[in-house]
């Protein structure tokens, strides 16, 4: 399954060391990576994956697929900017956030109006949301990969 992993760009050295966690994880079991194409979780969890011999897939704001970190396999230049966010989410069948500021928050709030399952590692809590609208908060990047393969049916 494809999985897209969002999150800040610049982030601590414990989130990047998530991130990268999470992108291994995920190729492990088999699964392609989609991601914003850049910097931070966004890096580290294509290195992670590509480390483990996955397929990374970055959705890029710009128009230069030359922009893509070293990690991702597959550039795809939007020229759209943040508004790529929605493409980031909706290429997945589930999502995991790593940390992350605004540009997350969308990208979780498209998550959730799109019924995305989502794992959340120390990212936005969103009060009120339940049931289908509610992030999975889990403390570890197995536990993150263990939940939206259990979502997703």
């Amino acid at each position: 399954m494809r999985v897209s992993v969002i999150g800040g760009s610049t982030v601590t050295d414990e989130q990047y060391r998530q991130a990268r966690e999470v992108g291994r994880h995920l190729a492990e079991r088999g699964h392609e990576v989609v991601c914003g194409g850049l910097t931070g979780v966004m890096e580290a969890v294509c290195r992670g994956a590509s480390e483990a011999g996955g397929h990374t897939i970055g959705i890029l704001p710009g128009e230069r697929t030359a922009a893509a970190n070293d990690y991702v396999e597959t550039a795809i230049a939007t020229g759209m900017g943040n508004a790529r966010n929605v493409l980031v989410v909706m290429n997945g069948a589930a999502v995991i956030a790593v940390d992350g500021g605004t540009g997350t928050l969308s990208e979780l709030g498209h998550a959730l109006d799109m019924g995305r399952p989502v794992a959340g590692l120390g990212t936005h809590r969103l009060d009120g949301a339940t049931g289908g609208d509610a992030i999975e908060h889990v403390e570890t990047p197995v536990e993150a990969v263990d939940y939206v393969e259990s979502a997703v049916q």
